[in-house]
Parts: C-alpha cells; sequence; structure tokens
C-alpha cells in the first residue's frame, strides 16, 4: 500500500511537466492515473475479504467438527461404561462383542481429534485418553472371566478407570473450548486487522480525487483563458498580445486567436484613422457652407424673395443634418478607440447626468420639457468620455419623442454594487417587433411626427458597444413595469455610494 501512495505522488509531482500533452492524452492519462489507484484498492480490499471469508469458513467448520466428535465420544464412553456394568454383572458376551465395539470406536475417535489437531497439551490429554481406553479394555474382560460378577475387586478399579477416563474426557473438553475460543479471537483479530486495511485503502479515494482535479486543472485552466482573452477581443482590446500555454491544440486555438487580434486590430486602426480623416475633411468645407448658408438666409448679402428664401432654408437643414451625421461618426469613432478604455475615473453619476442636461439645454427649452430627477449620491470607476456618450444618446432619444411640455424622468439607484440608471419619456414608446433592431446599426425606428430631421441609426449601437466595453448591459423595460412612452435602464459596475442623500 505504501508503495502505491508512493508510485500516485511521483505521478502527481510529474503531472505539471506534462502540459504539452494533447488533450486527448491528458485525458487518458488523467482517467488512467485515477482509475487504476481505485481497481488496485478494490482488488487488495476483495482479496483481503476473500482470504477472510476462507478463513472464517475453515475455522467454524474446524470447531463444528470437534464439537461433534466431542459429543459422539462422549455419548460412545457413556455406552461403554453402560455395556462394561452390563457384562459384569449379566457375562452376556453380547455385551462383551457391544463393549469391544465402544471402546475401539472410541479409540478411533480419538486418534482422529489427535490427527487433527496441533495442540501439544490437547496431543498429550487425548493421549491419556487413549491410554486409558487401552488399560480398561486390558482388565475388564480378563478380570471379569476369572472372578464373580459380585466380586468387588473387579468393579472398583473398573469404576476408577472410569472415572479416570471422565476427568480426562473433561480436561480434553475444557482445552478444545479453549482452542476453539482462541480460533475465535484469532478470526476477530484478522477481521479487525481487514476493516484496518480497508479503511487505510480508503486513502486512495482523496489521492484519486487530487489527481483528477489536477487534470482538470490542467485541461480547463487554458480554456478559461482562452475565454477570458476572447472576451477582451469582444470589448475591442485588441493591443494585449494573447499567450497561453496548454497542449497542442490550445496552441494551435492561440495562434489563430493571436491572428485574428492583430488583423482586427490593423483594421480598427484603419476604421479610427479613416473616420477622423473623413470627418475633419467633411467639417471644414461644411462649416464655410453653414456659414455662407446663413449669410444668405438672413439676407446679410441681399434681399432673397420667397422661392430663394425657401431654397436657402432647406439647405440650411440640410447643412444642420450633414453636421449631426459627422458627429455621430466622430461618437462612433469613440466606440472603435480602444485606448479610450484606459482612461478610467472616480466620478459621480450626477455630476455626469448634470454635463449632459447641460448640453441638451436648449433642446429641452424648446420642447418646453420638465426633467424629474432623482438621482442618489452614487459614484462609479468608469471611463467619463464614454459614459457621457452613452447617457446623451439615450437621453437625445427621449428628448426627440417627447411631446412638447412632455416629462422625462431620470433616477438612478445602487445594487450589488452596480449602478442601474432608468431614463423614462412620455413619447411614442418601442414596437414590441422593433425592440430586437433599433440595436442595429443605422438601423431607425418610426420618427416622430413633428421631427423634420432624421437621425443616422447608430446612436443606440454606440450605447450598446460602449456599455460592452465597459462590462455594462442595456435593457428596454417592458411595458408592464412602465406607464406610455420609453423606459430604458443601463447596469453598470463598479459602483458604490459615498454617502446618503438627504
Amino acid at each position: 500500500m505504501n508503495n502505491l501512495i508512493a508510485t500516485t505522488i511521483k505521478l502527481y509531482k510529474k503531472s505539471f511537466l506534462i502540459t504539452n500533452l494533447s488533450i486527448k492524452s491528458l485525458t487518458l492519462l488523467g482517467f488512467g492515473l485515477v482509475a487504476i489507484p481505485l481497481v488496485v484498492a478494490l482488488i487488495f480490499g476483495a482479496s483481503q475479504v476473500n482470504a477472510l471469508a476462507k478463513k472464517s469458513a475453515g475455522a467454524i467448520t474446524d470447531i463444528a467438527e470437534v464439537l461433534e466428535k466431542q459429543q459422539l465420544l462422549k455419548s460412545s464412553q457413556i455406552k461403554m461404561e453402560r455395556s462394561a456394568a452390563q457384562y459384569l454383572v449379566l457375562r452376556d458376551p453380547k455385551l462383551a462383542l457391544s463393549y469391544n465395539e465402544q471402546s475401539q470406536q472410541i479409540l478411533h475417535l480419538a486418534q482422529q481429534l489427535m490427527t487433527s489437531s496441533d495442540d501439544e497439551k490437547l496431543l498429550h490429554l487425548l493421549k491419556q485418553y487413549a491410554e486409558t481406553i487401552a488399560e480398561l479394555i486390558e482388565v475388564t474382560m480378563p478380570e471379569a472371566e476369572r472372578k464373580a460378577p459380585s466380586d468387588s475387586d473387579i468393579i472398583k478399579p473398573i469404576q476408577v478407570k472410569f472415572n479416570a477416563l471422565t476427568a480426562i474426557y473433561e480436561q480434553v473438553s475444557f482445552r478444545s473450548n479453549e482452542l476453539n475460543t482462541l480460533n475465535i479471537t484469532h478470526i476477530k483479530q484478522a477481521a479487525q486487522e481487514a476493516r484496518d486495511i480497508m479503511i487505510q485503502s480508503l486513502v486512495i479515494i482523496p489521492i484519486s480525487i487530487v489527481i483528477a482535479a489536477i487534470f482538470i486543472f490542467l485541461i480547463t485552466s487554458p480554456l478559461k483563458k482562452l475565454t477570458h482573452s476572447i472576451f477582451r477581443l469582444q470589448q475591442g482590446s485588441f493591443d494585449r498580445e494573447i499567450k497561453v500555454v496548454g497542449s497542442p491544440e490550445i496552441q494551435e486555438i492561440v495562434q489563430a486567436l493571436e491572428n485574428m487580434r492583430t488583423r482586427l486590430q490593423a483594421l480598427e486602426l484603419q476604421k479610427s484613422s479613416f473616420i477622423r480623416h473623413i470627418s475633419h475633411e467633411l467639417k471644414t468645407p461644411l462649416a464655410a457652407i453653414r456659414e455662407g448658408t446663413e449669410l444668405l438666409y438672413d439676407n446679410s448679402v441681399g434681399e432673397l424673395n420667397a422661392e430663394q428664401q425657401e431654397i436657402s432654408h432647406i439647405i440650411k437643414d440640410s447643412v444642420f443634418r450633414l453636421q449631426q451625421h459627422i458627429e455621430d461618426l466622430l461618437d462612433f469613432n469613440i466606440v472603435l478607440d480602444s485606448t479610450s478604455l484606459q482612461d478610467s475615473e472616480s466620478m459621480q453619476i450626477n455630476d455626469v447626468v448634470k454635463q449632459v442636461l447641460s448640453d441638451r439645454k436648449l433642446d429641452i427649452k424648446r420642447k418646453k420639457l420638465t426633467i424629474h430627477k432623482k438621482l442618489g449620491d452614487i459614484s462609479l470607476f468608469s471611463n467619463r468620455k464614454q459614459l457621457a456618450v452613452i447617457i446623451d444618446n439615450i437621453l437625445s432619444n427621449a428628448i426627440k419623442y417627447s411631446p412638447d411640455e412632455g416629462v422625462i424622468d431620470i433616477s438612478s439607484r445602487l445594487k450589488n454594487q452596480q449602478l442601474q440608471l432608468l431614463i423614462s419619456d412620455q413619447g411614442i414608446g418601442i414596437a414590441k417587433e422593433s425592440q430586437d433592431k433599433i440595436f442595429d446599426a443605422f438601423y431607425q425606428g418610426t420618427p416622430p411626427t413633428d421631427n423634420a430631421i432624421k437621425g443616422s441609426g447608430l446612436g443606440l449601437t454606440i450605447v450598446k458597444d460602449l456599455l460592452l466595453r465597459l462590462n455594462g448591459s442595456i435593457e428596454i423595460l417592458p411595458e408592464t413595469l412602465r406607464q406610455q412612452g420609453t423606459s430604458i435602464k443601463i447596469t453598470l459596475p463598479r459602483a458604490f455610494r459615498q454617502q446618503e442623500q438627504t
């Protein structure tokens, strides 16, 4: 058993040096190392139980045979004594024949008992018993033939011999019982030893569990690291090289992911560069166009007739719409720029909401909207610029779809160290069939009736992508939990409360 445990410990130490094996080889090796000790322990325990069962069965059989022979010996002795007494009185030859038969049977039984035992004391007693029987045979018949039946010189010596025979039998019986008790004690000790061995062999179970845990770790640890690397890629973090040590299959996956990471990083840089350049190139001439259009619309370069005024108004609205699209592209570029994820800081959600509302002050005033704020003193550790873009896009939709003189509710709460920010409006709501599509890029739902300028369809796409990078989530609350309009809840981690709001 000790050798088996030592071998298992050696295999345990070597398991850390086999990470270069394939997953199939690791699985088979782990299964073998777990199964072999258990099988060995099972076979060893079965052999111990089998040996104990055989020993117990043999001892019980021997005890039963000895007891049976002792009983037969006792009954034969009684019959022999009765036959001797009857013969001395009646002098019947048949009784003499019966006496001889009983004495021979007793001698045979005594010989069998001597053959089946190796105890010196019992053998000595059985030898005395046999010698006493032989003496009775030699004394009884010759003396009975020479003397009268009533002669006390015949009966008393024979009676003394039978008393001595009985005494010897009692000693034989007592010694046999001692040996039987000793055998039973040995069986109990053997059973206890077998039980102790079985209990000791149970140490194989925790060893097997440890071995299984080691191989589970060797197999799953690289997979967990791969999952973490994939999650980083999903969040748009392409700057960290993917390095995972593992089996050949794991290395193939790592190489494929690393190739994909470098390509995605290159594509991201190209997209960011393209959007920055195209936005800059568009904004420069657009500023001149907008300024010229404003001069024409304000009649700064001369009076315009009605048709010219209408055309300049169309040009002005189109320029404004184009400017909005360019700003959306700049916001979308924030999503593509993974380096901004490193600019995390501690901030109060109240301050960020206040900043966004200040930027949208003119839009809120134009529609005469009422803003109800219920913000606790909640802070979080996140990217301030990205969080402002998230809230601004949701709030801009709420403003756009709210009716004139409507109400927008903004509330927050802290739950399980997560910020839950709820923004609700009294607009037309979002159709159920459109709720799964509004986060798709360039998808636009039903526009409000009084809004002439259409959006780009990137707002909620930007929100979802930014929340994904910040490990947050967005949810449109079902109609059963809100009144008319739209209620959107965003959840962000790493939030905490500095003090309760009074």
